[in-house]
């Protein structure tokens, strides 16, 4: 009958309908869990990350971590896809509109994603990486895809031609400047002297560009 609910719709719905809950809150800790993860990393290492002190970061019991992720490896492997999809996902989300007018905001964002807590985070799991094959495979993998999408959303955005000559040498070169910024940032925060070498870039890149 259309248009008529029957108790055998209602009973198949509800099922459903009361896992959605519980899948809230699976995801809520698997969440948690990443994030809690990649902290650790940043504050005791890969030696001082295990398991059971990610899930007392993240307020979990260890059984619920292992539910989720059987081993270390296991947990920080998917840490390593988490870090790097948060960093795409600010890539994208930097000018919605695409290619900007001005190009001196668009290297001051950038310079801003590689002096931030991603980028921070990205780089405690290339430390964890060089001492443990799995996670320099994975991390060698996901910094290749999102160094190559940087790259990309960087050609975008400052309307760069790289069809021209030693172009894409100076966008790469934007990229490995904003990216020894951001290494510097771990020791001082010089923002003063950061600006600065913004604003000559984009001096330099509007020459270039042109």
């Amino acid at each position: 009958m259309d248009g008529v609910t029957t108790i055998g719709d209602r009973a198949d719905r509800a099922p459903k309908e009361a896992k959605q809950p519980k899948q809230d809150r699976s995801r809520a800790t698997r969440q948690r869990l990443l994030e809690a993860a990649v902290s650790c990393l940043a504050e005791h290492g890969w030696a001082g990350s295990t398991v059971t002190v990610v899930a007392e970061r993240a307020g979990v019991s260890r059984g619920a971590a292992q539910h989720h992720f059987p081993t270390r490896e296991d947990l920080f492997t998917a840490a390593v896809e988490y870090v790097a999809e948060e960093r795409s996902t600010a890539l994208r989300a930097l000018f919605p509109q695409g290619a900007a007018d001005d190009r001196r905001a668009v290297i001051s964002a950038l310079v801003d994603l590689y002096t931030g807590p991603l980028f921070r985070a990205a780089l405690h799991l290339w430390v964890a990486a060089s001492n443990e094959d799995q996670l320099r495979r994975q991390v060698t993998e996901l910094e290749a895809r999102v160094g190559r999408e940087t790259h990309r959303i960087a050609v975008e955005l400052l309307g760069a031609d790289e069809s021209r000559p030693g172009v894409r040498e100076t966008v790469q070169g934007l990229l490995d400047m904003a990216r020894g910024l951001g290494l510097a940032n771990l020791l001082t925060d010089d923002q003063a002297r950061r600006e600065k070498v913004v604003s000559q870039w984009a001096v330099l890149l509007d020459e270039a560009l042109l």
